[in-house]
């Protein structure tokens, strides 16, 4: 039984891959920060864009920036292993009242 729930683990997971590839330009990364970073943190951020490299993702506040940011180099391992476009650091930003993006500090780049 378990060597079944591993094989379609890994189906599923190319199945995941496949898909996150072949997303339009841009939209990848976008995509598989909720992959990556699980449930109970994507019920609280989202990713915003992704451009030049860079992630943007949106976190409620500055204590999620700065735990997030110490998890940021496992992040970008896993969702390098599933798109197509090299992401080459995540920024996580705190919007401000008026939906624009405050103070942001980059992530460590891999």
């Amino acid at each position: 039984m378990t060597r079944v729930m591993e094989q379609a683990g890994a189906g599923l997971e190319r199945i995941v891959a496949n898909g996150l590839r072949r997303a339009p330009s841009g939209q990848g990364p976008v995509l598989a920060w909720a992959l990556a970073c699980g449930h109970a943190v994507a019920m609280r951020t989202r990713a915003l864009d992704f451009s030049q490299g860079i992630l943007r993702v949106e976190v409620p506040d500055w204590g999620w920036r700065a735990e997030l940011q110490a998890l940021a180099p496992q992040y970008l391992a896993v969702i390098n292993r599933y798109v197509a476009e090299s992401v080459k650091r995540i920024e996580f930003v705190i919007l401000n009242s008026a939906g624009e993006g405050a103070r942001s500090t980059p992530a460590r780049e891999i």
